[in-house]
């Protein structure tokens, strides 16, 4: 599910780094979607490093002696 979530979040920002045009006074709708695409691609990296790390299908036996 974080996979899936920090790529929802860099589509979200690259919808408004590149698709939106508006301008609105309070927010730059191009640096927030910057600064999305960049922590969707830093929580992708984290996903991928955890879950290269703790995976469901690394195999952890426990030897009892």
């Amino acid at each position: 599910m974080w996979i899936g979530t920090s790529i929802f979040v860099m589509a979200v920002g690259a919808i408004l780094a590149f698709a939106i045009e508006r301008e609105l006074d309070w927010i730059n709708v191009q640096t927030a979607g910057w600064i999305l695409i960049v922590v969707g691609a830093l929580g992708l990296m984290w996903s991928l490093l955890v879950a290269q790390s703790v995976g469901p299908w690394r195999r952890r036996d426990v030897v009892d002696g």
